[in-house]
């Protein structure tokens, strides 16, 4: 009846849709100069770092200005991010994929008054609010997870990490030195949802031990068949346990084949993951998306555990700025990581940036597609 009331006809459902069921479309959000010209773009130029250009046939242009954000923000600086496109954009905003802010200007006279005004926005402790960068040839913003904030299985927090590693490598967020892109990611657990597979630099959380179990509580918390099926390597199974005198129902988990994912803690609240001493940080690299140079690739463990070390997370920090310093003053220009890595050899990549290496560390994905499929443009006939 809520449906009927709010105007919604079953028997019409596209009539007078309103925004609460389903999404308005996308191109109703667009900048009328990005309308206009969609599908009819000559070339971009990078101004300065933060700063770019698009020209279209038509000779129209459009000045995006992009800043760092966070995954994690309060609804008063999304408030103050529209604030400024009401002011300078004509209400238009985006996000990019990886939490930066793109504000869109239709004329080069008001991009100086934008950067001005983003540039005077600060915290109470003195940071930028909107700090100008994350373009071209440097290190763009991290993306990353939850953490210990709100996700239920992290190995390590996400926010926390960032902002010690983001706070190393600013300088190189608002320049232009680097060889190439270079995509920093953050998972906090193997299951992975920040996408650290293909990134330049991965900081992965890990898992060392497999699930504790709370026989006192498990039968009555959890339905021990789902938790038995949330398992992708079938490592529990049901199972009696004497508990203060009597049998109970609960389950085992086979060590040797658990691969401390975290889904059956997902399915049940008495298999808690988390571990002081278990938990901690892989670090892993030479991985990307683009099909440029050379063939997309994996990302490979070049660190095989740090441990959590907040609230600044020196260790990792450390070895992740040594790597992009090594990189940056060694690859040629174009060259990303991972290209760069696969040119000097990947025991001499250890060397440069004074890691242990083992053969154990840089092992990749490889099965009978990787010879056949032809999903990339590197074709090899």
């Amino acid at each position: 009846m809520a449906f009927i009331s709010s105007g919604y006809d079953p028997k019409q459902p596209m009539k007078d849709r309103i925004t609460d069921i389903g999404p308005r479309k996308f191109d109703e959000f667009y900048p009328p100069v990005i309308a206009k010209n969609k599908g009819k773009w000559l070339y971009h130029e990078y101004l300065q770092p933060g700063v770019l250009v698009h020209v279209a046939e038509s000779g129209d242009e459009v000045y995006t200005v992009r800043c760092g954000g966070a995954r994690l923000m309060s609804t008063g600086l999304i408030r103050e991010i529209c604030e400024i496109a009401d002011k300078h954009c004509g209400g238009h905003v985006r996000w990019t994929t990886r939490n930066n802010i793109e504000f869109m200007v239709d004329n080069k006279s008001k991009v100086k008054p934008l950067l001005d005004d983003l540039k005077g926005r600060k915290f109470k402790g003195g940071s930028f609010k909107f700090p100008i960068g994350g373009t071209g040839a440097g290190v763009t913003n991290i993306i990353h997870t939850q953490g210990w904030i709100h996700c239920h299985t992290p190995a390590t927090d996400a926010s926390g990490p960032v902002k010690a590693v983001m706070d190393e490598l600013f300088a190189d967020f608002q320049d232009h030195r680097m060889p190439a892109h270079v995509r920093v990611s953050l998972a906090c657990c193997l299951n992975m949802c920040g996408a650290v597979h293909c990134s330049d630099i991965a900081i992965l959380g890990y898992h060392r031990k497999p699930p504790m179990l709370d026989h006192e509580y498990l039968d009555k918390m959890c339905e021990i068949p789902l938790a038995i099926a949330s398992c992708p390597t079938a490592a529990i199974r049901p199972s009696k346990v004497e508990f203060k005198g009597e049998k109970v129902n609960s389950v085992a988990v086979k060590n040797e084949r658990c691969m401390f994912c975290g889904n059956c803690y997902t399915m049940c609240p008495s298999m808690p993951l988390a571990d002081t001493e278990g938990d901690g940080i892989v670090i892993m690299a030479g991985g990307k998306v683009s099909n440029r140079i050379s063939a997309p690739k994996f990302s490979k463990v070049v660190v095989a555990f740090i441990p959590n070390e907040a609230p600044r997370w020196p260790r990792t920090t450390h070895i992740i700025k040594n790597m992009i310093e090594v990189y940056s003053k060694d690859a040629r220009k174009y060259e990303r990581l991972g290209d760069w890595a696969e040119r000097i050899g990947w025991e001499r990549f250890f060397e440069k940036c004074e890691l242990e290496f083992t053969h154990h560390l840089i092992d990749d994905f490889r099965d009978p597609a990787y010879f056949t499929w032809r999903q990339t443009t590197q074709f090899k006939f």
